[in-house]
């Protein structure tokens, strides 16, 4: 899958030399002040603690990645606005700190980012840049909305059956994921690995309900998995050229 939109291209395989960044220790976003950070409105939902793969080769944001590089390596990911290019006031999204960074000789660079803490846009700077910069207020759950522990060990048992399907249907060797024990930590790694509209994913963002993230997922995760079993039956004739037997049922540890 290629995303033009923002001056990203997500789908690409990084060639055998990458430099890999240290951590840099950064100042804190404090969930009480405004703190100033670059932004890059894309239609790709990051969530914190996942990674997300970018190739940068939009003038700007190939500067705005400089920039970036030559702080403390953070920049903002938004979603696009449905008519016009800047994030209004509210809207939320997802700090993105630089771990990979490989310069290509044209100028471009593939990355990877890792997400950080999720934030809402106060409002935009005007720093006569090239690249959108707000003042941004980040933010967590809300304290003693953690789920129960049936809806846990639920979500996991959804999720691997989800995986399975969808690593099957992409030719991806079956391996076991490990998952978090933290259900914030969870419900952020499932929410950013399901594949759905961005909408929805930017929905699951900006709840401030662990809980209630966590029955958007059990809601949400029969109806992807139903659809990547449909997509696979229909993958699996296409192998056989519609005929053969039958393939065996997805197993996934519950």
């Amino acid at each position: 899958m290629t995303r033009g939109a923002g001056g990203i291209q997500s789908a690409f395989r990084f060639p055998d030399t990458i430099d890999f960044l240290p951590r840099r220790p950064a100042a804190p976003l404090h969930s009480g002040m405004p703190s100033r950070l670059p932004i890059f409105p894309l239609p790709a939902v990051l969530f914190p603690g996942t990674p997300l793969p970018l190739h940068i080769f939009e003038p700007r944001y190939k500067r705005m990645l400089a920039d970036c590089l030559a702080a403390d390596r953070r920049f903002g990911i938004t979603p696009v606005p449905p008519a016009r290019d800047v994030p209004e006031a509210g809207t939320v999204g997802c700090v993105a700190e630089v771990r990979v960074n490989q310069e290509l000789p044209d100028g471009r660079s593939n990355i990877v980012v890792v997400g950080g803490s999720r934030f809402v846009v106060s409002r935009l700077v005007d720093e006569s840049l090239p690249y959108l910069v707000a003042l941004i207020q980040t933010f967590d759950d809300d304290p003693d909305t953690a789920p129960p522990a049936d809806e846990m060990a639920i979500l996991r048992g959804l999720f691997a059956r989800y995986l399975a399907g969808l690593r099957q249907l992409n030719d991806v060797e079956p391996e076991e994921t490990a998952l978090p024990d933290d259900p914030l930590t969870l419900s952020f790694q499932v929410a950013g690995a399901i594949e759905c509209d961005p909408g929805v994913k930017h929905r699951l963002l900006a709840e401030r309900s662990t809980s209630r993230r966590f029955k958007a997922l059990l809601l949400l995760l029969p109806v992807l998995t139903s659809s990547v079993e449909s997509a696979l039956n229909v993958h699996r004739r296409a192998h056989t050229n519609g005929k053969g037997g039958a393939a065996p049922d997805i197993v996934a540890d519950q």
